[in-house]
């Protein structure tokens, strides 16, 4: 059958993918011919997503170590799975009950929403497996795993154990005293009403304001106020009664615990110790001094909410201040417990050193009455204005001008509250889109400082490694300063947390209700109704997909896995806690090598967001173009630490790179090279050309195998290009072309035999990165001998180098190239065929010269060859061993072409000026990004290259005159 004129895609990879399920190509051990296994686990994406060109950049590179390691005959697992993606899941199921039926969540039981979200999972659950499937991820889907398989009430078809193995290592680890219930400070969502982690938030600079208060002294105590400038000059000496403070949250005062100043802050030392009156409050607060504030930005002065801020909860442990907390679930100010007067009495007790436990000071709702039920944005509006009215307000003299009736225009004064104007950057919900609350919440947390030592040590020792190497700094950075690790959610979708509460509080921990019911003797129990944070889950990834603790060889045989390919942005939210879970489970590490890339951006470097609309969306692309074009595009960029910049063009260009693949596939089908090829047999030619094929395949073969030994997927893809395109489809194609027309049947069968062979090869070779294109190349040139995705990947060495073939056609090949340069630089017209001198050649050139003479001159369009010296004004040709020559008189105008070039000259003197005067330019080096000072450095680099060339061939045309 006559090959079609194009490969098409779209028509032919949902076919492909189809014959590699139902051979089980992809399944544990396919096409396994040693003891060695090969494992990747995938990192789960969400039940809930869709693919984005991070999954397929991060799939790519493992698809492509999968198959090279199947074909390699490793018994390889490449396990895939998704995460069940507690609040993305929830949240998605609460939007279609509400437009379904216009209930929320709350309207029904936990049980009723449960069996909806496992619904909702029946139904669009396997999106993204099989967008997966269309990228060509050769996973083995008979194992596909999920973070909550086998779940109470899970339905038919969602059997296993990953609920059972988390709840097993949740109750382990709080018997070993290794998992606590606390109270903390987290980042709460009021719309979620849950605890995320610092990895679902988004921080966004938006416009904000600094208000300034004062806070008034105690007792009508005043003391001197001093600024020195740099030189300790006095610049300003008053008398004050207050302390002056700058928020940009002021509803959060009304907690306040204290105010802080730095311990060198000499403004301050009169006061240091003394109290003040909290505004709008009947309490008074101590002056502390921390570290913590900055005496050179603002005033110096920090009002400390312990219970609403980061910084200040820390700065609340150190100074031992208690921590009230102001709002509800909801991020309205609290209106529960007692009245004011009466906590706010309890709170002047506790002021004064009165022991009182954290429950207890959680418990005191210091919003004052009258802001009490209000939501936190209007209760800010509101506390604003009272503190005004009160005249707590910082207040400072403006001037602005203004016109009368008549356009006159004058400068008027007025003392108006000190107020900035200046960006913040706030926290929002990636998924809610509301602001963030920081606030004390009881959350169940790992005790990670008591498990984080062996997962230092196996990084330190070298059991595990990260790639690239700055990864590991971070590790280690994050892990040597680790805090307790936050694994409650308040949510319904998610393992549930598996401690039960007695009437008094009691807690039992077991793995069931009945255990639990047995530990406390009988008793009505109620169960805790949080859940586990996915990331928890997620952690027990690498056993939990293998069946753990149940597993038996024909799983456990693949743990520990091999790498992890995954992004450096949840370096610390999942990999890190793999590393810590895995161990304190099983004591291994769950992978030995740990391969960082970095966030996939647009062809400037920028980072890709619909609200920029530069985002590509990989499903449209692969419809484009196939999804050959997209991996291999993948792999090109895929250098280690490397920005990571996707363009369309480049996609086009690899769409390029298949194409001419497959026509020089349809070259050698037309010359009956399928006909006669036997895969069985290796060539052994007696042509140069084709020793000379034989022997870039056996080195492109050694280049690939080393790179992707060392994770160098874009130089392994680099070298297929260049040996796919440059050496086989031109150079090989165009070189055999008189072998294929030669009388000499020897010379002709050995020449098909070589080309199917070499074809062959660059299919296999090509595969791991483009395996749609190939497996359909495979099954044309030989059509019954199975799937290219389980044949043998080649193990032949650079033996088959022929050193005085590769001398030879690669001495030919040079001075072909040379020449067509040279041609072109001067405009030398593409049809014309030109003499050429040979000034001077050794031995060897002359007989590679005698050998190919004919080729040379055809596809070098030289009609002629002399022997002499040097013409006027000649091209020097320089090869190995000699030199040649071409003369330019009569071949060009030479005027023209001078006035062309002095052209091109002048518009190229303006870009390097414009180029030079930018890089040269401290505020342009000191401000831009730094791909973008990259990119220009790059382009002055190329430009005065372009010079130097212009220049030379300028300096040639003169000598003629």
């Amino acid at each position: 059958m006559t090959m079609d004129k194009t490969f098409d895609a779209k028509a032919a990879e949902k076919r492909i993918y189809d014959d590699w399920e139902k051979a089980g190509a992809f399944k544990a051990g396919a096409n396994a011919s040693r003891d060695d296994t090969f494992t990747i686990m995938l990192p789960p994406p969400n039940v809930t997503g869709a693919l984005h060109v991070g999954h397929a950049f991060n799939h790519t590179l493992q698809d492509i170590m999968v198959r090279w390691h199947r074909m390699r005959g490793f018994d390889t697992l490449w396990q895939p799975g998704q995460d069940h993606a507690g609040i993305a899941t929830q949240l998605q199921v609460e939007k279609k009950l509400m437009a379904d039926e216009g209930k929320k969540r709350s309207d029904l039981s936990r049980d009723d929403f449960l069996s909806r979200v496992w619904d909702w999972k029946g139904q669009y659950g396997t999106t993204i497996v099989e967008q997966m499937k269309r990228l060509g991820n050769s996973c083995d889907w008979s194992r596909n795993a999920f973070t909550m398989s086998g779940a109470p009430n899970a339905p038919a078809g969602e059997e296993g154990n990953f609920h059972d193995a988390v709840i097993k290592v949740f109750v382990e680890m709080h018997s070993k005293g290794l998992i606590y219930r606390g109270k903390r400070l987290t980042n709460w969502d009021p719309h979620f009403e849950t605890a995320i982690s610092d990895l679902e938030v988004e921080n966004i600079e938006v416009a904000g304001h600094m208000w300034h208060f004062k806070y008034k002294l105690a007792g009508g105590d005043t003391y001197e106020y001093v600024e020195k400038d740099e030189d300790g000059n006095v610049t300003l000496r008053e008398t004050r009664d207050y302390i002056s403070i700058a928020t940009t949250r002021p509803e959060t005062m009304l907690g306040d615990g204290a105010v802080a100043v730095h311990p060198s802050d000499e403004r301050y030392a009169p006061i240091v110790g003394k109290m003040v009156h909290l505004p709008l409050c009947d309490r008074l607060i101590p002056i502390v001094t921390d570290e913590y504030p900055d005496k050179d930005f603002g005033s110096g002065a920090v009002k400390i909410t312990g219970a609403h801020d980061f910084n200040d909860y820390q700065v609340a442990k150190r100074c031992k201040l208690p921590m009230y907390r102001l709002m509800d679930r909801k991020g309205a100010m609290r209106d529960d417990g007692d009245s004011y007067e009466a906590c706010v009495h309890r709170a002047r007790e506790i002021a004064t050193g009165v022991e009182a436990t954290e429950a207890e000071i959680d418990a005191l709702n210091l919003v004052p009455e009258k802001y009490r039920g209000m939501d936190r944005f209007d209760a800010r509006k509101a506390v604003i204005a009272d503190i005004t009215d009160a005249g707590l307000a910082v207040m400072h003299t403006v001037t602005k001008k203004v016109k009368d009736d008549e356009g006159v225009e004058t400068e008027v004064s007025e003392v108006v509250p000190f107020v900035e104007n200046k960006p913040v950057m706030q926290p929002f919900g990636d998924r809610s889109k509301v602001v963030i609350e920081p606030m004390l919440t009881d959350q169940w947390f790992v005790d990670a400082e008591k498990i984080v030592g062996p997962a230092l040590d196996a990084i330190q020792t070298g059991k595990t490694k990260i790639i690239p190497d700055s990864g590991r700094k971070v590790y280690n950075h994050w892990l040597e300063n680790i805090e307790p690790w936050c694994i409650s959610r308040q949510l319904w979708w998610g393992h549930q947390i598996p401690v039960w509460y007695d009437e008094d509080g009691t807690e039992y921990c077991a793995t069931s209700e009945d255990e639990a019911v047995k530990l406390a003797g009988g008793k009505t129990l109620t169960r805790d109704p949080d859940v586990l944070d996915t990331w928890f889950s997620s952690g027990l990834w690498p056993i939990g997909t293998l069946g753990w603790p149940e597993w038996d060889e024909s799983t456990s045989k693949y743990f520990s896995t091999d790498v992890l390919v995954t992004g450096q942005d949840i370096l610390f939210f999942w990999v890190a806690r793999m590393m810590m879970m895995q161990l304190a489970v099983v004591d291994e590490v769950p992978f030995h090598t740990i391969y960082l890339h970095q966030l996939v951006r647009d062809e400037k470097g920028k980072k890709m967001s619909k609200t920029t609309g530069n985002v590509i969306d990989p499903l449209e692309i692969i419809d484009e173009y196939g999804a050959d074009a997209l991996r291999f595009t993948n792999a090109s960029m895929a250098a280690i630490g490397g920005v990571l910049k996707l363009s369309e063009d480049s996609i086009k260009g690899y769409r390029n790179f298949g194409t001419k693949l497959w026509n020089a596939a349809r070259f050698a089908e037309m010359n009956q090279v399928f006909e006669v090829y036997d895969p069985s047999v290796m060539p052994s030619p007696e042509a140069t050309v084709n020793k000379w094929i034989i022997g870039e395949t056996a080195k492109v073969r050694a280049e690939v195998d080393a790179a992707i030994e060392a994770y160098r997927f874009n130089d392994a893809a680099n070298a297929l290009y260049a040996f796919v395109w440059g050496k086989f489809c031109d150079w090989y194609v165009e070189l055999a072309k008189p072998l294929l027309f030669a009388e000499d049947e020897a010379v002709l069968a050995e020449t098909r035999q070589t080309m199917g062979w070499a074809l062959d090869q660059a299919l296999i070779m090509l595969h791991p990165f483009m395996p749609f294109i190939t497996e359909e190349l495979w099954g044309t040139v030989q059509t019954d001998r199975g799937l290219l995705a389980v044949t043998d990947w080649p193990t032949y060495g650079t033996d088959l180098v022929d050193a005085d073939a590769d001398r030879e056609m690669n001495w030919v090949i040079n001075l072909i190239e040379r020449i067509r340069s040279s041609r072109a630089e001067v405009h030398v017209p593409a049809g014309l065929k030109i003499p050429m001198v040979q000034v001077e050649l050794d031995a060897a050139g002359k007989t590679a010269w005698a050998n190919n003479e004919a080729l040379i001159m055809k596809l070098a369009r030289v009609d002629s060859l002399t022997v002499g010296p040097m013409p006027k004004g000649a091209i020097t040709i320089p090869v190995e061993g000699g030199t040649f020559a071409l003369p330019l008189e009569g071949v060009i105008d030479i005027a023209e072409e001078k006035a062309r070039l002095e052209k091109t000259m002048q518009k190229l003197a303006k870009e390097l000026g414009g180029l030079r005067g930018r890089l040269k330019n401290p505020k342009f080096a000191a401000s831009a990004p730094a791909e973008v000072v990259a990119e220009a450095q790059a382009n002055l680099a190329a430009r005065e290259d372009e010079e130097a060339k212009l220049q030379a061939a300028l300096a040639r045309l003169a000598e003629i005159g």
